[in-house]
């Protein structure tokens, strides 16, 4: 517990006192706009006050960063579910630390993990980002993962407070849990954590927790965060979870996220002129997102909590990663001692199913990053084994219908042109994908002028026989392969997602 006595002391007295003096300074549109992101991942910048913008990443497996591509790779670990498996919490703890080094490296300061939601149900989409459905394994893996992060300078985010455990209506759902319920499991991971760990900032869910949305659970996020564990740290809003101006800054969220269109800012500065929003409770906002800023180093007057000549020694990502993976693993049976194999005595392996091919190794939502690079099953025993041994794959019975991204085989670039066909500008994709974000356009390209994006490029296959080819998105898609049209789809409300 030595790094939480540490980094309370290094707080002391002057970051209060420094909070309060840039509080003071604040009129009510900064103090408003402060609590409102003003793009996608960021929090603005105040120069007035010496406050720097503040910088969010995803997610639980590895370090996003503001560009969220193929060309700006990120390190990726094995599942958390995976680092569960270990019941090791100090391999968590060194998970964290090397993912706060992600995040130096990427330049953010929030890291949006870990997910401490609970596997109660079958129907849980995002399994793949929690632990278990353990709330005391879940507690001490989340402690040792958040404590390895902030010890390291960079702010982890304890999500999705609280009951957001399945994905049907996951925007909407109303989870109905008996008090003892909601105590003993739901919420157990999340005290815990608070009281072990100290955490900087809390993710607050979209669904609705025995009739209140939980941005704006006052009896939650208040009462019994705040009041009754003493959480000091941040309530951010899940990605548009965010409804009602009044009611969301008097149930105690903090920070509406993603901006700049969001329930806070603007509006929540006419709340309070029209007298529906008190100023004390936004000021009360204000001290929690300043107190963040102060710990992270983004305000002037004080010391960040841990400096950079003092964060833990760096660590080798590819080494821990791998070492996650194989302590995960829990071998049940191992008849006449089959396992480990012994490369000089294999004579010939076989290899069956699409996974072993290729490689299954992130879910989606939040914990998708780009690894700069993927071994499959199938490439590391060709690599590893003898050059006497045979293996041979087959892909046997594959039930996944969908057509993964252009990777392998594909040298592709997007061509962005105006109306009359001009060529704005082109950039390279390591991926069949284009996802441009709270970025400029490749090549400072005028968005106004932008009206048609190409994909264009080769393909070199890898197997010969029948190959399938696809697009999807949101918009009007033609799919053109040597010449061919194999599909050409207008769709003027945007409203079809995927094509093929």
């Amino acid at each position: 517990m030595e790094h939480i006595e540490h980094l309370a002391q290094a707080e002391g007295a002057d970051y209060h006192l420094v909070v309060e003096a840039a509080l003071a300074r604040l009129g009510l549109d900064a103090k408003t706009r402060l609590l409102a992101g003003q793009d996608l991942w960021t929090l603005p910048a105040l120069p007035e006050i010496g406050l720097d913008s503040l910088v969010m990443s995803d997610g639980p497996v590895g370090v996003r960063g503001a560009a969220w591509s193929a060309d700006d790779p990120s390190l990726c670990l094995p599942s958390p579910t995976a680092l569960a498996a270990t019941w090791d919490p100090a391999l968590a703890r060194r998970a964290g630390r090397l993912l706060a080094q992600e995040a130096h490296r990427k330049g953010a300061h929030v890291l949006l993990a870990p997910t401490v939601n609970l596997h109660r149900s079958p129907l849980g989409g995002r399994h793949f980002e929690a632990y278990s459905e353990d709330p005391l394994l879940t507690a001490r893996i989340g402690t040792g993962y958040v404590t390895g992060v902030q010890e390291s300078g960079i702010a982890a985010t304890v999500k999705h407070f609280v009951a957001n455990d399945a994905e049907t209506e996951r925007f909407t759902v109303d989870n109905r849990v008996p008090a003892r319920a909601l105590r003993e499991l739901y919420l157990a991971p999340f005290e815990a954590i608070v009281r072990d760990a100290r955490p900087w900032a809390l993710m607050s869910a979209y669904n609705r927790v025995n009739g209140a949305t939980m941005t704006e659970h006052r009896a939650l996020q208040v009462g019994v965060l705040r009041e009754e564990w003493g959480f000091d740290g941040v309530v951010v809003s899940d990605w548009l979870a965010a409804r009602d101006t009044v009611q969301a800054i008097e149930g105690g969220l903090d920070v509406a996220m993603p901006g700049p269109l969001t329930v806070f800012g603007t509006a929540l500065a006419a709340a309070v002129r029209d007298g529906r929003v008190a100023e004390s409770t936004v000021d009360a906002a204000v001290r929690h997102v300043l107190l963040l800023a102060a710990r992270l180093g983004l305000l002037k007057g004080v010391a960040p909590a841990v400096p950079a000549d003092r964060r833990p020694a760096r660590l080798d990502g590819p080494a821990v990663a791998r070492e996650i993976a194989a302590r995960s693993f829990v071998l049940l049976r191992n008849e006449e001692q089959a396992l480990p194999l012994d490369p000089s005595t294999v004579r010939s392996i076989a290899l069956i199913g699409r996974a072993a091919r290729d490689a299954r190794f992130r879910g989606g939502g939040s914990a998708t990053v780009y690894p700069a690079r993927v071994v499959s099953p199938l490439e590391g025993l060709r690599e590893a084994l003898p050059t006497h041994a045979t293996l041979t794959y087959a892909m046997g019975a594959d039930p996944n219908d969908e057509l993964g991204l252009a990777t392998e085989g594909f040298a592709l670039r997007a061509v962005l042109r105006d109306a009359h066909g001009t060529v704005l500008a082109e950039q390279p994709l390591t991926l069949g994908r284009v996802r441009w974000m709270d970025a400029a356009l490749p090549g400072d390209a005028d968005y106004d002028a932008l009206a048609t994006v190409e994909i264009t490029g080769t393909f070199t296959p890898r197997d010969s026989g029948t190959h399938h080819f696809g697009t999807g998105g949101t918009g009007d898609f033609r799919l053109t392969v040597d010449g061919t049209v194999l599909f050409d789809d207008a769709d003027p409300e945007g409203a079809t997602p995927w094509r093929c």
